[in-house]
């Protein structure tokens, strides 16, 4: 399963990024789906993430300057960054937490990740 994610690259402190995550349909509609990020000797920290009641959580660190969205026809996820910080600097990961009920009853789970973007804020 391939999560693809666009949108990384340098920015200057106080710009925006939009990221983007596009998933199988399939895997789409029975995930939460939600933004990790990571920085060289530390662990996957979550940034944003949809519950699976549909609402939202985010990181102390980004509130009130990220909004994460999605676009449910495309299975696209977005992370929109705004007023980025050199400590916002870091690998950035989609997730998409995979649970669904089969036809005979049984459950399935899964976690998948993107391949990563890099997001670098600097002068």
């Amino acid at each position: 399963v391939q999560l693809v994610e666009s949108g990384g690259g340098l920015v200057q402190p106080g710009g925006s990024l939009r990221l983007s995550c596009v998933a199988p349909g399939n895997i789409f509609s029975a995930s939460a789906m939600g933004w990790y990020r990571q920085v060289p000797g530390k662990q996957r920290e979550l940034v944003a993430a949809f519950t699976r009641g549909g609402n939202t959580n985010y990181a102390d660190s980004v509130k009130g300057r990220f909004t994460i969205s999605k676009d449910n026809a495309k299975s696209t996820v977005y992370l929109q960054m705004n007023s980025l910080k050199p400590e916002d600097t870091a690998v950035y990961y989609c997730n998409a937490d995979a649970l669904s009920q089969n036809s005979d009853g049984t459950w399935w789970a899964a976690a998948y990740w993107g391949q990563g973007t890099q997001v670098t804020v600097s002068s």
